[in-house]
């Protein structure tokens, strides 16, 4: 007779992409037994994504949703991890947005008495500060931020967390549920989590959610111009090494199965060229991801209304380097302490569609 000896785990973290590898570390820190699944070509989202966090977005240059909680949690979060794995992977970086009239100058004048956005301002300019730039009314420069090299980061963690983690993909229909948890093969867990993007859509558990991809293209380009800061109006522009770029990103929820465009290649030069005035010299790279993003914008954190032991962190889109740290904590007291998940990421609020 053969006998099998289970691996009994409290969590089984379904994905070892951003969401995954933040929350089982924190689970971890907390003295729980933690086993990922994980395909790293299914991360291709978390690997192409540029990994910015900005605390001031989109068009009009309003500040992040709930900025001023999440990003006092980002660098203390992400330094940590670093000092676990050995590994660099942030750097803080000041943002520089241009602004685009007069008008814009001057109601940047007046949000800097604003606390709630004066914490992430460094300076506002009111004049042009750079003639390899259309900046004719200045801008402001931006602090709190940088970037996160997800690659490094996904890379390292994976390191940290060796044969913890089992690199073959999640056949759910293998999950036998017991009296005890979820026998997977030879690991018996207590609880299961998808952490697992877009996967978690095809799960029987999290199939009612409303999931909205979006797909994303970004450009690695050779250029002149290094003014020490992130530029960032229309796209991006991050340093990767001496005269080479990161820029993106576009955005589009159709055509999702199709790679690289040359229209999307386009859009991004031509925004490029009018933030940074300088030619580019080459193209190095172009990339397409399909992000997790949801319906109204905001993230999966919660129990399924019916299993007790199954739960969803997920959901992140674009910004999951600046949600993650901040949200990761919040999922781990509610796992552990069953501290309450603010309304606005329950997944309780689509429980009427299933």
């Amino acid at each position: 007779m053969t006998l099998i000896w289970d691996m009994e785990i409290d969590f089984l973290i379904i994905g070892q992409g951003l969401a995954g590898t933040s929350l089982a570390y924190r689970l971890e820190q907390e003295g729980k037994r933690v086993i990922l699944f994980d395909q790293p070509e299914n991360n291709k989202s978390s690997r192409v994504a540029a990994g910015l966090y900005n605390p001031v977005t989109g068009r009009k240059m309003v500040k992040s949703w709930k900025a001023e909680l999440l990003f006092p949690e980002i660098e203390p979060f992400y330094r940590e991890l670093e000092k676990a794995s050995g590994r660099s992977f942030l750097t803080g970086e000041k943002i520089y947005r241009p602004f685009l009239s007069i008008e814009e100058q001057n109601e940047w004048m007046g949000h800097s008495s604003d606390p709630a956005i004066a914490m992430f301002v460094d300076h506002i300019h009111t004049e042009s500060q750079y003639p390899e730039m259309n900046d004719a009314f200045g801008g402001v420069l931006l602090k709190m931020s940088g970037w996160l090299n997800i690659n490094e980061f996904l890379d390292g963690m994976a390191d940290y967390f060796g044969a913890r983690i089992r690199l073959e993909g999640f056949e759910e229909e293998r999950l036998e549920k017991t009296d005890d948890g979820w026998r997977y093969g030879d690991i018996l867990a207590k609880n299961l989590v998808y952490c697992n993007g877009l996967g978690a859509w095809k799960s029987r558990f999290f199939h009612y959610l409303p999931f909205a991809p979006v797909k994303g293209e970004i450009l690695e380009v050779e250029q002149d111009f290094d003014p020490g800061f992130i530029a960032n109006r229309g796209v991006f522009r991050v340093r990767l090494d001496k005269g080479i770029y990161r820029v993106g990103s576009t955005y589009t929820w159709h055509d999702l199965e199709i790679g690289p465009t040359e229209a999307a290649k386009n859009e991004i030069l031509g925004k490029l060229q009018e933030l940074v005035k300088v030619p580019v010299n080459s193209v190095r790279s172009h990339k397409t991801g399909i992000r997790p993003a949801t319906k109204d914008r905001k993230p999966f954190l919660g129990k399924h209304p019916l299993e007790d032991s199954v739960y969803i962190f997920n959901g992140f889109g674009a910004k999951g380097v600046s949600l993650v740290p901040f949200f990761s904590k919040m999922m781990t007291r509610f796992l552990i302490k069953s501290d309450p998940i603010i309304a606005e990421v329950d997944i309780a609020r689509y429980f009427k569609y299933i």
